[in-house]
């Protein structure tokens, strides 16, 4: 399979290995409140690594992410919510451009800069100064007396105090002021935010980064209810791979070589984003009619929580259940119906239940 590279993986509560083989994605959703919940509809999912076509090749997977974002052309303006490897200059000027803004989290060991004072008598030649006194954010989680109290507007949770503080610096990556929100959770421990619209108050970006598990949560679905990524397309004419290898290097290739190689990863991305239409549909149905959904259930949930939309995977089930009644008795009224019900295959346990 083309573009699979090794991969690291950082994240402390996933069951994966550190390192793994496979195909690096990057994907944007779009955060939805429906029904009392919220729901991470997915837009789009790319593989930006494991392929260089080119030895000329430049771009970084900064820049192809904001390329995926011009692609989208959301004509609203917009808050871009992700995690700290996003907070680059790249990102930050790329939304900036367009009218749009980033919510992320910095890392433990950054810093910032008071702007410089201005000066004072005549003036000087040469440029005038613009950053002033270095301030190390990790500092500002131990100045206790400068914080504020405030009831956690982390989604899901309630009765919780948090303490947090703001302060506007200049970034040096950008050279703009930005609004850095130190807060200390009572059970989460303590992180930095960041926030390019300094018009956005503080309790409000910890409630907007609070949401970004959603998307964690949207792509767990997609690969586990929805089978999204469960893509088994081989490439005959594929060169060995070596055990542990990087990036594929194809400038030196053949044109037909590299064609096929193109082709093969355009079959990825259409299974892919047939698989992110799928999740669409269920989640449209999940808070469009979750009263139904629930009624055609038909199974067992240890807890159902009344004016809770119910997820992908409880509307994927219940879909399954009145699948054959809707093959058997909606036929002669929609297209649909007859066009599944002349395909479906009676090996499969889908056939079975329509025979029965």
């Amino acid at each position: 399979m083309p573009a699979v590279k090794l991969l690291h993986q950082e994240s402390e509560s996933n069951t994966k290995a550190e390192y793994i083989m496979g195909h690096s994605f990057q994907a944007i959703s779009l955060l939805v409140s429906a029904c009392k919940g919220v729901f991470a509809v997915p837009l789009a999912s790319r593989i930006h690594e494991g392929l260089i076509f080119s030895n000329r090749h430049k771009k970084t997977l900064l820049d192809k992410m904001v390329g995926l974002l011009y692609t989208l052309a959301v004509s609203q303006q917009y808050y871009f919510v992700a995690d700290a490897y996003y907070a680059s200059e790249k990102v930050i000027r790329g939304l900036l451009v367009q009218g749009n803004h980033l919510v992320t989290r910095v890392r433990i060991n950054a810093v910032a800069y008071h702007p410089a004072p201005v000066p004072k008598g005549p003036k000087k030649r040469g440029r005038p100064k613009k950053y002033g006194k270095k301030v190390k954010l990790r500092s500002l989680l131990s100045d206790k007396n400068s914080m504020q109290n405030a009831e956690s507007p982390v989604y899901g949770e309630k009765s919780i105090t948090i303490r947090l503080r703001s302060i506007d610096l200049l970034w040096r990556p950008v050279g703009v002021l930005v609004r850095f929100i130190v807060v200390v959770h009572p059970t989460r421990g303590k992180c930095i935010l960041m926030s390019t619209d300094l018009s956005l108050q503080p309790i409000d970006i910890v409630r907007i980064y609070g949401l970004r598990f959603k998307i964690e949560v949207g792509f767990k679905q997609a690969v586990r209810t929805i089978g999204a990524y469960a893509y088994h397309f081989w490439m005959n004419d594929m060169k060995p791979l070596r055990r542990r290898q990087g990036n594929q290097y194809l400038h030196r290739e053949t044109k037909r070589y590299r064609e096929k190689v193109i082709r093969k990863i355009r079959a990825y991305h259409l299974f892919v984003h047939a698989g992110i239409v799928a999740q669409g549909l269920l989640q449209y149905l999940s808070t469009a009619c979750p009263e139904l959904v629930w009624r055609s259930f038909g199974s067992w949930i240890r807890t159902i929580r009344p004016g809770i939309p119910p997820s992908e995977m409880v509307t994927m089930m219940a879909l399954r259940e009145v699948g054959p009644e809707f093959l058997l008795f909606g036929t002669k009224r929609s297209i649909l119906a007859k066009f599944i019900a002349e395909r479906v295959d009676p090996s499969r346990s889908e056939g079975l239940r329509f025979i029965a």
